[in-house]
């Protein structure tokens, strides 16, 4: 078996501890565990207590019932049996693609997204058939080119909704039309939601809430501002989680005491957490959006209240090269475009600390000024 480098995830393993100005990441600027403690009325002693008093032993193997009870209020009817603890979106992700695709399927994925839903289809010896985004869409692919390329016997498609890395969302006409077109040749959908939209009045459904064969996948990494303690899950319908508890057992036991303790404690004050990174949201967009407008070198179609947006540079320059540079003479990072098969664009994570977000936008525009002389 081969498969791909992971581009993102390369880049930032060489780049990001260089980084004085972070812009770089997808989720909102991440709680520390005083935060975490803080949550809530219990108190942080108490907290504490309990932590100091766990056993560390395996623990809950799917997660704890207290866990699942949290993430099942997060869907409409799903049962905590339906739901299985995995190590972040990543692992909830190779889970599922793990125990559905075999060698020779055919498999629609949208294009470009997070690699994994592309490659490691690919490396398990599917036929992958690419669903491009289409910028003069909002970034959206094609519903059209979609019934162009599924075919009879197409196994899965694969979405990130809302994109990564541009932050555009399937709202609901566009998944129900998405669903039909699956349920006609019997195709699952897995969809790795990660990047839950902050705008006020805007709900985005679940795919398992709208689709028999849906699969959605999750974390605490992003909207919920604690990747650290690395905790996802995945959730479908009773028959495939039964599916995907046999493969399960090949590729992890369990999270962890500690990180399904912290898990369930963010998830049950999960109103505070998302009030908190509301705020965020809101006040990092407004910022970015006048400084696009001051920019003239800098264009993009913003994101919805989502964690990630894809700016467009015009430079005469290589991206990537352009942004080693960047965070070699002014420490700011981005990802570059051609990390996602998009050169010309970079990744601005626009959600991490205020401060850090104010200076590291400064600091770009002085770099881009070299162009203009």
């Amino acid at each position: 078996m081969d498969i791909q480098a992971f581009g993102v995830e390369e880049w930032l393993n060489v780049w990001e501890n260089d980084a004085v100005y972070d812009i770089a990441g997808s989720s909102i600027a991440s709680m520390t565990l005083d935060e975490i403690l803080e949550l809530g009325d219990v108190g942080k002693e108490t907290l504490l207590a309990q932590v100091l008093g766990k056993t560390m032993n395996y623990g809950w193997i799917e997660g704890s019932p207290e866990f699942k009870e949290e993430v099942a209020k997060l869907y409409q009817g799903v049962q905590p049996t339906q739901i299985l603890q995995t190590n972040g979106a990543t692992g909830a992700n190779h889970l599922a693609l793990y125990a559905l695709v075999e060698l020779g399927d055919h498999v629609i994925s949208m294009y470009p997204t997070y690699q994994q839903l592309v490659d490691i289809p690919r490396s398990f010896g599917a036929e992958v058939s690419l669903w491009q985004i289409q910028e003069e869409q909002g970034w959206l692919p094609s519903l059209e080119e979609l019934r162009s390329l599924i075919r009879p016997q197409t196994k899965l498609i694969c979405i990130n909704n809302a994109n990564n890395p541009t932050g555009a969302i399937m709202d609901r006409a566009y998944l129900e039309e998405l669903v039909k077109i699956a349920r006609e040749v019997g195709a699952y959908i897995l969809a790795d939601e990660v990047y839950q939209p902050l705008e006020e009045g805007l709900e985005i459904p679940a795919i398992v809430d709208l689709y028999e064969r849906g699969i959605s996948t999750n974390s605490l990494s992003k909207t919920y501002s604690v990747p650290g303690v690395r905790v996802g899950w995945v959730v479908a319908n009773a028959d495939l989680s039964d599916r995907f508890r046999k493969y399960r057992d090949y590729t992890m036991i369990c999270a962890g005491v500690f990180d399904d303790f912290l898990a369930t404690h963010v998830l049950r004050h999960r109103d505070l957490v998302l009030e908190r990174n509301r705020s965020i949201v809101y006040r990092n967009l407004e910022l970015v959006k006048k400084w696009v407008e001051q920019e003239p070198r800098v264009s993009v179609i913003f994101p919805r209240h989502v964690s990630t947006s894809f700016i467009k540079l015009d430079i005469p320059e290589d991206t990537e090269i352009f942004c080693i540079r960047l965070l070699q003479e002014q420490g700011v990072l981005l990802v570059p475009g051609n990390r996602f098969d998009k050169p010309g664009y970079a990744r601005l994570g626009y959600c991490t600390q205020t401060d850090i977000l104010e200076q590291g936008l400064v600091r770009l525009s002085q770099f881009l000024r070299q162009y203009d002389a």
